[in-house]
C-alpha cells in the first residue's frame, strides 16, 4: 500500500474534487502533486491559497519560481524540480539559468541573492548565515520579502516532502541532472 495515492477525480472526496476542477478549468490539468494533496481537501486548500495569496506579495513570477527550484534542489525533490523547471520557462527563465539556479550559478546578482538565501535558510532548518540574509537586503529586497521568502520555502517543503512521501510520479518533463561535482 502507498503511503498517500494519486487521486482521480472519481476517487477524491466531494470537497477535492471540487478543488480538482476548479484547477482543471484555471491550469487545464490537475498536477500529480496536487492530486495527492488532495487525499485531504483542507490540505490541499491550504496549500493553495497559501501559493496564491503569497503570489500577490513582492516576489514576480520569475523570483518565485527561482525560490522553488532552490527548495527542491536543497530537498532533492525531482518532481518539484521537473514541475518548476516548466513552469519557470513560462516565466522567464532559460533552461540554462534552471540549470544555474539548482547549481548556486546563476549570473544574476538579484537572483543569486534570493536562491543562495533560499538554499541555506532550507538546508539549515532556519538558521541562514547573516552575510545571506545582508546580500539579500543589498540586493534590493526588503523585509516584507524576507518574510515572504519565508512562507515561500514553507510552501515548497510541503510539496517536497508530499512528493518524498508520496513519491509522486511526475508529470513534467523531467528536469536535466547536474553535472557531478
Amino acid at each position: 500500500m502507498k503511503n498517500l495515492e494519486t487521486l482521480t477525480k472519481d476517487q477524491a472526496s466531494p470537497a477535492s474534487k471540487e478543488i480538482f476542477e476548479n484547477l482543471e478549468k484555471k491550469i487545464g490539468m490537475v498536477p500529480n502533486i496536487y492530486a495527492t494533496i488532495g487525499n485531504s481537501a483542507p490540505a490541499l486548500k491550504a496549500t493553495l491559497a497559501l501559493g496564491e495569496t503569497l503570489g500577490t506579495g513582492e516576489y514576480s513570477g520569475k523570483e518565485i519560481e527561482a525560490i522553488a527550484l532552490a527548495v527542491a534542489q536543497a530537498n532533492e525533490c525531482g518532481y518539484c524540480l521537473a514541475a518548476h523547471t516548466a513552469i519557470g520557462k513560462g516565466q522567464g527563465l532559460t533552461l540554462e539559468d534552471t540549470v544555474a539556479i539548482r547549481n548556486g550559478e546563476i549570473k544574476d546578482t538579484k537572483l543569486k541573492a534570493l536562491t543562495d538565501l533560499t538554499k541555506s535558510i532550507t538546508v539549515t532548518r532556519g538558521y541562514p548565515k547573516q552575510n545571506l540574509i545582508n546580500g539579500f537586503f543589498e540586493a534590493g529586497y526588503n523585509k516584507a520579502a524576507l518574510a515572504e521568502l519565508i512562507g515561500h520555502i514553507a510552501l515548497n517543503t510541503i510539496t517536497n516532502y508530499t512528493n518524498h512521501i508520496a513519491e509522486t510520479a511526475i508529470d513534467f518533463p523531467i528536469a536535466p541532472e547536474l553535472a557531478e561535482a
